[in-house]
């Protein structure tokens, strides 16, 4: 009897427990993450039972019968990224949803050949593909740059390329990678931008200031270099390049892997390593232009919609030979390698480096921090630290051999944080702070005098950006920025320098020690920046485009511009900065239309940039030092022109075939002298014939032909004394070389390998002709001919 009791008081118990209330009503409503709107359509479903409702156009749901315990539902909607979420019923129940909706009205991704994010609306903006950026890997980022119209290269021999846009390079064209503003030196035009493109996922070009939020002084425009795109999934993948090239007798290999989860969490590893031995021109050895370059990039964080972040550090490592023809003896040394047509000294080819020739590394450590708010948008941080060492090796003998004539290391520390509101659909609104520190320190045991001085330089700047949608063909932007830039400077100076160039009356005061034949000086500068922009895109269909953009940049001189004083030995040449020099000021104007018709496209985009006190750096004369004979270039600011036009086109006129076509023209005019400014690159045309077979392995094949015309407008020569013929004779150091027509060509293929990997394999013949050439643009011209015919064989491996 007991025993049949207590069995009636457990099952009672159990029956209590498995009894559910299922008489509860679960109500709710879904809205816009962003702005709180009420979303119309959106789908939601209790997973694992039959039941689901949609919302209505207040964005409300209704589930009745529902059983007390823990739910799971399935919300989804078109345009956002479906969710899943946990409710737990304890009677009648009431519960909000939001969801990621507008993601591509606000342009958080935007496919350009891979995910691509848009940086402007109004502003000329390309970007570079990663199947074009890998067809690079073996190269610079600066010789990749010059597949996009309207933008060209300042070289220094083969190995120093840095981009130059609508004619404008150094300080005015700004380089952001991984969201850090890179302080590499980039005023020198022998310093190239120290960074591996093999760690690129896509490379956007903004021709002009109009990316406020990056700067205001980036007067030829902005260069985004981005990794590529973290996907949430769980998934490990990589890939692997190996470049092997002719001309240099070398290659490098790049490798990285990836390894992400759908939770938001991921690491990224890539690293690189490149060298080649000396070029060769047609008919000669270009002795002294190896290379050797090490890149290594670590990326870790999470990223989720609402809020993430990110650490990033990287490593770069280079070596570059320079030209040993380009550092001349004596004056009619000198004379004889600009006037003449072969370079001075050819020895057989080596791997070996030796001076002259540069070292430089950079480090680049990053955080990032982001976070959304319901209803009003997303707030960014990121701090970053950056430190640059740049050795200089001249031709020295005896116990200075070995012992760097430029020995400089630029530490610095930037501080930036914005915020984007995007919770109305009609307009957003992003305003943003940056603050810097950087300083300088020129190492006085080099025993050489310092071109540049130690300085502490300070940079604050604010900036406020609009974007107005009109309506779903119209779109208005516009922003102002301001910046502050201050560098206090501790200087040398020889007293009859100071006193030649009238610093004994103007500046006086700066001076804080007399040492006879030396002045300590103190320079201090404070700069007051302003800029803005404003434009409109106006799309009328999906197939036309128009733009236009008005843009007003200002800035401030850099270091190089005020306080070079002496031989600047890679450069093999002698430079003289002014410490009278102040901010220039660009007023641009662009426009551009695209249309793409059934198998046909084009783009053209007209330009005048107007800049005052615009500050060159020209040939003025000849001194001969105890290292040898050297052009001395002075800086100097006058009022400049620049109008141009870029045109691209491309044809689809068969299935297998397809042409790609580009034209780029600008004209640089002194409006102060009234003649010709330097260093504009001259006219040029791109065509490319491409065949395609795709099902032949993704088979590719495509012949290119570049034509660069002589550039007829430049300033007049020097005439300078020569010693041997006891003589005042022309150098033609302002010269342009003559027009020139390179053929090059390039075939792929792809293979499944090891069950899902993917194998392509590319091989190329640049300046296929093997042409005798010299580039205006590369300041080796005066010494000998440009890179003479190069094969090269890619493998990727894709896993």
């Amino acid at each position: 009897m007991k025993k049949f009791a207590f069995m009636l008081f457990l099952l009672s118990i159990v029956g209590q427990g498995f009894a559910q209330n299922c008489e509860s009503i679960l109500l709710g409503q879904v809205v816009d993450f962003h702005d709180n709107t009420p979303l119309d359509g959106a789908t939601i479903l209790i997973t694992g039972t039959p039941l689901t409702t949609m919302t209505k156009s207040d964005g409300k749901f209704r589930f009745e019968g529902i059983c007390d315990g823990v739910l799971e539902l399935e919300i989804f909607h078109p345009d956002c990224k479906s969710q899943f979420i946990t409710i737990t019923m304890e009677g009648d129940t009431y519960k909000e949803i939001s969801l990621e909706h507008h993601l591509e009205e606000l342009q958080e991704v935007k496919v350009v050949g891979d995910l691509v994010k848009k940086e402007t609306n109004s502003a000329s903006e390309q970007t570079l593909s990663l199947n074009t950026i890998e067809r690079f890997s073996g190269k610079s980022i600066g010789d990749a740059l010059r597949e996009i119209a309207g933008v060209s290269s300042l070289n220094t021999g083969s190995n120093i390329v840095k981009p130059s846009i609508h004619g404008l390079n150094g300080s005015r064209v700004l380089i952001l990678n991984d969201g850090v503003r890179m302080q590499d030196m980039e005023w020198g035009e022998e310093h190239a931008p120290n960074i591996d493109i093999n760690g690129s996922g896509s490379i956007s070009v903004i021709k002009g200031a109009a990316a406020l939020q990056y700067g205001g002084d980036a007067i030829g425009g902005v260069i985004v270099v981005s990794p590529q795109k973290t996907i949430k999934k769980d998934s490990l993948f990589g890939k692997t390049l190996l470049n092997a090239m002719t001309n240099g007798r070398g290659g490098n290999i790049s490798s990285e892997l990836s390894k992400t989860y759908e939770s938001g969490w991921f690491a990224n590893g890539q690293a690189s390593f490149k060298r080649l031995g000396d070029r060769e021109a047609p008919g000669y050895v270009l002795s002294n232009t190896g290379v050797q370059e090490i890149g290594v990039k670590l990326n870790v964080g999470k990223q989720m919609f609402d809020w993430g972040w990110k650490a990033n550090y990287s490593f770069f490592d280079a070596e570059l030979a320079i030209l040993r023809a380009s550092h001349i003896g004596n004056v009619d040394d000198l004379i004889r390698s600009i006037n003449g047509g072969q370079p001075e000294v050819i020895d057989p080819f080596t791997y070996e480096i030796v001076a002259p020739r540069q070292e430089v590394t950079h480090h680049i450590a990053s955080l990032n921090v982001y976070k959304r708010f319901q209803g009003l948008g997303k707030w960014n941080f990121q701090y970053d630290f950056q430190n640059n060492r740049r050795f200089e090796y001249d031709v020295r003998v005896g116990d200075d051999r070995n012992t760097a004539s430029i020995d400089l290391e630029l530490t610095t520390h930037t501080f930036a944080t914005d915020f984007k509101w995007d919770a109305n659909s009609k307009y957003t609104l992003t305003t943003g702070l940056m603050a810097r520190f950087q300083d300088n320190f020129a190492n006085p045991a080099t025993g050489v005098r310092r071109l540049i001085p130690d300085y502490e330089k300070f940079d604050f700047g604010g900036f406020l950006i609009a974007e107005f949608n009109l309506n779903e063909s119209f779109t208005l932007d516009a922003g102002v920025r301001y910046d502050f830039n201050r560098i206090n400077a501790q200087k040398f100076y020889l007293t009859s320098r100071w006193e030649e160039r009238g610093y004994d009356t103007e500046f006086e005061s700066l001076v804080i020690d007399d040492l006879g034949t030396q002045l300590l000086t103190n320079p201090k500068f404070d700069y007051h920046n302003f800029s803005g922009t404003a434009g409109f895109q106006y799309e009328p269909d999906n197939s036309t485009n128009f733009r236009f953009n008005y843009a007003l940049a200002q800035r401030a001189p850099n270091p190089s511009e005020l306080f070079s004083d002496g031989l600047h030995h890679s450069a093999a040449r002698i430079e003289l900065g002014d410490l009278r020099i102040s901010s220039e000021t660009s007023h641009k104007v662009s426009l551009s239309q695209s249309k793409d018709f059934e198998s046909w496209g084009y783009s053209v985009e007209p330009y005048a940039n107007f800049i005052s006190n615009f500050i060159l750096l020209e040939p003025t004369g000849v001194e001969f030092t105890i290292r040898g004979a050297f052009p001395v270039w002075s800086y100097r600011q006058t009022n400049a022109r620049l109008i141009g036009v870029d045109f691209t086109a491309y044809t689809e006129f068969h299935t297998n075939w397809k042409t790609n076509h580009s034209f780029s023209l600008v004209k640089g005019k002194d409006m102060s002298k009234g003649g010709a400014l330097i260093q504009i690159p001259p006219v040029s045309f791109r065509n490319i014939l491409t065949y395609l077979r795709p099902q032949w392995n993704d088979f590719e094949i495509g012949l290119e032909s570049r034509y660069a015309f002589r550039q007829n407008e430049f300033p007049p020569n020097l005439v300078v004394l020569s010693p041997e013929q006891q003589q005042e004779v022309v150098l033609a150091i302002n010269t342009p070389p003559k027009a020139y027509h390179l053929l090059a060509l390039h075939a792929k293929m792809a293979f499944t390998v090891f069950g899902n990997s993917m194998l392509t394999t590319s091989v190329s013949a640049e300046n296929l002709l093997n042409t005798n050439y010299r580039a205006y643009l590369n300041r080796q011209r005066y010494f000998a001919d440009d890179l003479g015919r190069n094969l090269s064989l890619q493998l990727k491996l894709n896993y």
